[in-house]
């Protein structure tokens, strides 16, 4: 990958923002500064060697870390990262207000990218790099972008069931036949993600409805995805309710691991959710954030999601993770992912239900 090819983007925007402040400067008044900027309508590239930029990062150093080192190789810019918990880093963004050092968030999921823009902490994205993403998977206000995509699927042992029984609706695992089949892991925050979007298209009690359903028929427990998978692997469960990419690591280590994955038909069973970004709204390195944002949408960034992490690229034409069906195929319900962002109420709602404590 070139450096021209991700810093030819910025140019535009350094060139705005020095236009920007020569209007408003007095009369002879130097805009330079150091550094190297660009003429206001050449869109040259701008170096950005020597500048930094700090993200909080939901997302752990394992899947992103190799990434983040390529882009500070191919641009000079020193990254510094705070890794954590998705839902706690946005926490800290609006608690530390405009005294935050962050410039990027880079969220797990939609629903914390949501929060942070309903509180007005985001800044809009350059539209150039917002229509290289599916509107699907982006803020419609344009406030934050999906950089990779997982989707919700019915993980199940084939030696269990037969393709013929699998149900096309979520609403099917609250009949008798899938009694004590069913495994979920109602503490793991993808699965919470999952009930906040069922709340967003069919309402709380309808929710209600659905989890009283599936806790009488006495469901097996599980503290997160790997979990689950591996237990419907061992035939301890019929059925799992996880994200797309876990099986993956099975299967790599074991082709006749006894699990494959089923998609219900256009409900929140098979959702695609997103990890994102969104550049904060008191960051004074901008064009550097733009980049990073360029950087990770290019058909090698996506490539590598497809490749070490199996999840989704968003970027139209991307090739799927190995062995994955299309999210055409999939189906997906249509969910303003940004009304995700009601996760408090979506635990207030699981307790109250007793599926967590």
């Amino acid at each position: 990958m070139k450096r021209r090819k991700i810093l030819g983007l910025i140019g535009v925007v350094f060139a705005s923002s020095a236009l920007t402040i020569a209007c408003n400067a007095p009369n002879n008044t130097d805009v330079g500064g150091g550094g190297t900027t660009t003429g206001e309508t050449t869109g040259e590239a701008v170096d950005l060697a020597g500048q930094e930029l700090t993200i909080y990062s939901g997302r752990n150093e394992e899947l992103i870390g190799p990434l983040l080192e390529r882009f500070e190789e191919e641009t000079g810019v020193t990254v510094q990262v705070r890794y954590g918990d998705t839902a706690e880093l946005a926490a800290a963004i609006l608690e530390e207000g405009e005294n935050t050092p962050a410039d990027i968030y880079f969220g797990q999921d939609a629903g914390a990218l949501g929060a942070l823009q309903l509180e007005g902490r985001t800044k809009p994205i350059p539209q150039e790099l917002l229509d290289k993403v599916d509107s699907r998977f982006r803020s419609p206000e344009g406030q934050w972008i999906g950089i990779s995509g997982r989707a919700r699927t019915l993980a199940y042992n084939v030696d269990l069931v037969e393709e013929s029984e699998l149900p096309d609706s979520i609403w099917a695992l609250t009949e008798e036949q899938w009694n004590g089949k069913v495994a979920w892991a109602p503490t793991n925050g993808s699965f919470q993600s999952f009930v906040t979007a069922m709340r967003v298209t069919e309402g709380d009690e309808r929710t209600r409805e659905w989890l009283q359903g599936i806790i009488d028929n006495n469901p097996q427990v599980y503290p997160n995805n790997t979990t689950t998978v591996e237990a419907v692997g061992r035939g301890e469960a019929e059925i799992g309710l996880v994200n797309h990419y876990y099986l993956n690591r099975f299967t790599t280590e074991d082709p006749n691991f006894p699990v494959a994955h089923h998609y219900t038909n256009n409900d929140v069973g098979a959702m695609i959710n997103v990890a994102g970004v969104s550049i904060l709204d008191g960051t004074d390195s901008e064009p550097v954030a733009i980049a990073l944002i360029d950087f990770l949408l290019t058909d090698e960034s996506q490539a590598y999601f497809a490749e070490n992490t199996n999840e989704y690229p968003l970027i139209e034409g991307a090739a799927p993770p190995q062995d994955q069906i299309s999210i055409e195929e999939i189906n997906p319900p249509s969910i303003d992912l940004s009304s995700l962002e009601d996760l408090e109420g979506t635990l207030n709602l699981l307790r109250e239900m007793g599926a967590i404590e």
